[in-house]
């Protein structure tokens, strides 16, 4: 909203409501948006390259920059330590470096919203992603998107930064950065919008929809263009074949895999908080809990190789139903663990992509037991449903999945998998694995939206009418008796003045009240008035009056005609705008039932009858017993 806007409401100048209050301020912030995406795409590619380049030199010393997991070739003994030696280059860039730079990414980009103003150090633009390529690159077993997500996010802030911008524009150019990351990543620019929309922008508006969108548009763009050079990885990232599971079976199979996911969720957020808690209980400093998660995870990818890096091909193997089921069985349980693991010591790294192999094996292993659908069917639904369980993100996950693999036909069963998964971990977590750890920063995160219920309600529908009004030049004392008279209305709190019926200010009922408590002064109601009161108007929103109380910083106004604005009409204090909150409540909780279910009275008539001849009947059979 632009300043002239913020004026209008602080103000009370009348303006023309819409649906939405976007204006045409959002134009300036347009091009900043498109080079926030620009960088987005080129932060992924140089993020995608270092990951290559690290995993290409220790994994098999050869010098290249594709990206690779380490699991595609053969792992020696003295692989496993190669992520503690990462661990520990992590552990020191964070000690002296940037502490921002442990964790995957998304809850920090999250607390940054939520009360760091959306400002970022521009260190963390460098910082962030060398971690997280050196982290991955030595076998860490996350997804390059959290980091690049946190980058990317980082790169919106500081060019807004530069400019004389609002938190809330800030904002909107940070998660804009955040979701040109990720749609430079993947490729899945639709997904990377709504991943910004259903997780960090906390709004669902315009003035960031728009902003969040053209930056991921422009990161894909550049994305496409440098997969057309040999830059980047294909797209889709995981094609799959078009088939169909929409039938009876195939749907009832869904919402079966939707109830695993979600209790999947469960224990995938439950895993990584218990190996964070357990790291917490250990007596040393946290740097040693890099090299110890590094170890455990060097462990694990001699017990599973395919579990190591990014995993883009084991997820493109699980899709293709290339492996058997005590492989997928590996997979999932070894990822798990290294990766709970390796998130709980406090290293770099992003959680999409683990969600994506272990939601895959997921779906791959019931596929072997349910008939129906390919491997690929069952490796798709697993993937947006544990996907949607654990980041409570439904539409992110399915169009995701889509986007990914560019199987359409798996829309229906999509919506339906990612719907119950999601479901059932809303019900069975308080909260998900991304804000958790804002929660446990001291922070709450409420991630329903609904329409402000004081955007419903005008000032002339709650307002006092029936207020106390005091005349020009009354002595304090006798203002003061006046209100003791009318203790019952001590609500009001503000006692409009008045000549000839005009409005010519306004005394708090506080003032009159301590000014009369000395008997000697011959003061009257003019001594203490306030001139030229903030007011409201009648035709105004409580969504606007609670902005202009916030700013005069006032818990009472009165309402005055637009024509006249000695003309008095009412009263409004902080009070009455809990009317709105009323309604929701009302709306929310008061139960009712509209209609009710009643027979003819001919036949309650006659059943009447017949249950009373029976009775009868019974009677005179107990009697001659």
């Amino acid at each position: 909203m632009s300043l002239e806007e913020d004026n209008k409401i602080l103000n009370g100048k009348k303006k023309e409501r819409g649906d939405f209050t976007t204006s045409f301020s959002i134009l300036k912030l347009i091009p900043l948006t498109i080079i926030v995406g620009v960088f987005g795409a080129i932060i992924a590619l140089i993020l995608v390259w270092l990951i290559g380049f690290i995993t290409h030199i220790l994994y098999f010393q050869e010098v290249a920059f594709t990206l690779i997991s380490p699991g595609e070739g053969p792992i020696k003994w003295w692989s496993v330590f190669i992520p503690i030696g990462g661990a520990f280059i992590v552990g020191f860039m964070a000690l002296y470096g940037s502490k921002r730079i442990r964790g995957h990414g998304i809850p920090e980009a999250i607390e940054t919203i939520l009360v760091g103003k959306s400002i970022v150090k521009p260190k963390l633009t460098i910082w962030k992603p060398l971690s997280s390529a050196i982290s991955i690159g030595t076998g860490g077993p996350f997804g390059a998107e959290g980091p690049i997500i946190l980058t990317g996010g980082a790169v919106g802030s500081v060019f807004a930064q530069f400019l004389r911008l609002s938190a809330i524009e800030r904002r909107c150019l940070l998660v804009a950065g955040a979701s040109a990351g990720m749609s430079g990543i993947f490729g899945t620019p639709v997904a990377a919008v709504l991943l910004g929309i259903e997780l960090l922008i906390f709004e669902w508006k315009p003035r960031s929809m728009v902003l969040i969108g053209l930056a991921s548009g422009m990161a894909a763009a550049l994305r496409s263009w440098f997969v057309n050079l040999g830059w980047m990885g294909p797209i889709p990232l995981f094609p799959a074949s078009l088939t169909s599971m929409v039938s009876s079976a195939g749907l009832l199979d869904a919402l079966f895999l939707g109830i695993l996911c979600g209790l999947g969720a469960w224990l995938v957020t439950k895993a990584v908080y218990a190996a964070e808690d357990s790291f917490k209980k250990l007596n040393i400093h946290w740097f040693w809990w890099l090299p110890i998660g590094g170890l455990v995870i060097g462990l694990g990818g001699l017990i599973e190789p395919r579990t190591l890096g990014v995993g883009y091909s084991t997820i493109a193997d699980i899709i293709a139903g290339n492996l058997a089921v005590n492989t997928l069985i590996a997979i999932f349980v070894v990822k798990l663990i290294i990766w709970s693991v390796g998130l709980g010591s406090g290293t770099s790294g992003g959680i999409l992509a683990p969600l994506l192999m272990m939601g895959g094996a997921m779906g791959g292993l019931l596929g072997y037991a349910l008939p129906g659908g390919t491997p690929a069917d069952w490796a798709i639904l697993g993937m947006a449903g544990l996907l949607s369980g654990v980041t409570r993100s439904p539409f992110t996950s399915i169009i995701f999945a889509v986007e990914l693999t560019h199987n359409m036909e798996l829309l229906l069963p999509l919506l339906i998998t990612a719907t119950v998964a999601h479901l059932i971990s809303v019900l069975i977590l308080k909260r998900s694995i991304l804000t958790e750890k804002v929660a446990r920063r001291g922070y709450h995160v409420l991630r329903e939206y609904s329409i402000d219920p004081r955007e419903r309600l005008f000032v002339k529908d709650i307002m006092a009418t029936k207020i106390i009004k005091i005349e020009t030049g009354t002595k304090l004392n006798d203002a003061a008796a006046i209100l003791e008279n009318n203790s019952k209305k001590r609500y009001q709190r503000l006692i409009p003045v008045i000549q000839k019926n005009k409005m010519i200010g306004v005394v708090p009922w506080q003032d009159i009240l301590e000014k009369a408590n000395d008997k000697s002064s011959n003061a009257d109601i003019n001594d203490i008035i306030i001139e030229h009161p903030a007011v409201v108007y009648p035709d105004e929103t409580l969504h606007e009056v609670s902005d202009r109380m916030a700013y005069n910083q006032v818990g009472a106004m009165p309402v005055v005609s637009r024509d006249d604005k000695q003309n008095l009409v009412g009263l409004i204090t902080q009070y009455k705008l809990l009317a709105g909150e009323t309604h929701e409540i009302n709306e929310e909780f008061n139960r009712e039932q509209i209609y009710h279910i009643s027979f003819p009275k001919n036949i309650t008539h006659f059943l009447r009858r017949i249950h009373d001849t029976r009775k009868k009947d019974d009677n005179k059979n107990n009697e001659k017993l």
